[in-house]
């Protein structure tokens, strides 16, 4: 027996009501990822923007795990390029996780509502 004095639809709508919450946080973590890599994705982009016109003996500065330290743009700009195409495949993984999710949980919702209709 489940618990005693808890009706079996009470339980029921609570396991229902559980799963769908889990369902909805993890859409919202996974869209708030998304929107953290666009932004970063965004930011390098502009970065590259204003760098490639530039000569590559010029000096700039780059923040690599913390550390300021000083580059010419020539070595900067390929690993930005490199940093980038990475965010941009991050973001697609990212995206297709989400619909993917977002379909399990339209399914789950077809599944278990019908039967209460």
């Amino acid at each position: 027996m489940a618990s005693k004095g808890v009706p079996a639809k009470k339980q029921q709508g609570e396991q229902l009501q559980t799963t769908y919450s889990n369902y909805k946080n993890t859409l919202q973590q996974l869209a708030s990822k998304i929107g953290d890599v666009e932004q970063e994705a965004e930011e390098h982009k502009l970065v590259l923007e204003t760098l490639e016109p530039l000569s590559g003996d010029r000096k700039c500065f780059r923040m690599i795990n913390g550390v300021l330290v000083e580059r010419t743009v020539k070595d900067v700009v390929p690993a930005l390029k490199t940093n980038a195409d990475g965010l941009k495949k991050v973001l697609d993984d990212l995206v297709k996780q989400y619909k993917a999710k977002q379909d399990d949980l339209e399914k789950w919702k077809v599944g278990h509502f019908a039967r209460w209709g």
